[in-house]
């Protein structure tokens, strides 16, 4: 009789995978705080590079992190995110996607045809955490599985953490969120005003002072 297989980490919830992947990380990171420094392996446009936080001074930065290569949820996020890849440039934002693999796993990946699980051509790096410091220095490593939970960080151009989330393993992240975001965090930047609850760049905004802020609650309501 064959021996049975037991996957290595589900990445579906379950009270026996709650008590296996314990929430052991520790969160290191603090919105209006400093970015971990982090440096690694990535593959950019088919080659290998090393990367590092401070390439990206200077521009807004996306880093979100995935489980695993060669899985289910990871594929979709990925592409989608490197499909609107020219957006995120258009408004002087980088995309950087990382996972626990090896630089060689990611490239195998992106080799892989999208019709087959795999990522195709990719227009944003995949940077290797193979050590696992990243994802550690970041608070999203599930130590006991060894992987990460799907967090993504919005880092501003001064290396300051604007914006994270942190979703637990089954569950992809929007795209048009993250977009959505950054040119939020870019408005208050520039203008000075705060943006409300779902604004988008054809919204209103509020002047951030009893005074001022009157004018934008007399339009709404």
């Amino acid at each position: 009789m064959p021996a049975m297989v037991t996957p290595a980490v589900s990445l579906l919830p379950s009270n026996q995978n709650q008590r296996e992947l314990s929430t052991s990380c520790k969160l290191n990171v603090a919105i209006q705080g400093p970015a971990p420094n982090f440096e690694g392996m990535a593959v950019i446009n088919g080659q290998f590079k090393d990367i590092k936080l401070s390439d990206y001074k200077g521009k807004y930065l996306v880093l979100f992190f995935y489980p695993l290569d060669f899985t289910f949820v990871c594929p979709t996020e990925i592409i989608a995110f490197s499909d609107r890849a020219d957006e995120f440039q258009a408004i002087n934002t980088e995309v950087i996607a990382a996972s626990i693999d090896s630089h060689f796993s990611h490239l195998a990946w992106i080799n892989t045809p999208r019709k087959q699980g795999g990522l195709g051509q990719m227009k944003i790096p995949l940077l290797s955490d193979i050590k696992k410091q990243i994802a550690e220095d970041y608070g999203v490593l599930l130590k006991d599985a060894g992987i990460a939970l799907r967090g993504l960080f919005l880092i501003d151009p001064e290396g300051v953490v604007r914006h994270m989330s942190i979703n637990d393993l089954p569950v992809g992240r929007s795209v048009d969120e993250t977009l959505r975001l950054v040119k939020a965090f870019q408005f208050v930047a520039e203008h000075g005003e705060v943006c409300p609850a779902g604004w988008t760049p054809e919204s209103e905004t509020i002047k951030p002072d009893p005074e001022g802020s009157k004018s934008y609650f007399e339009k709404v309501n």
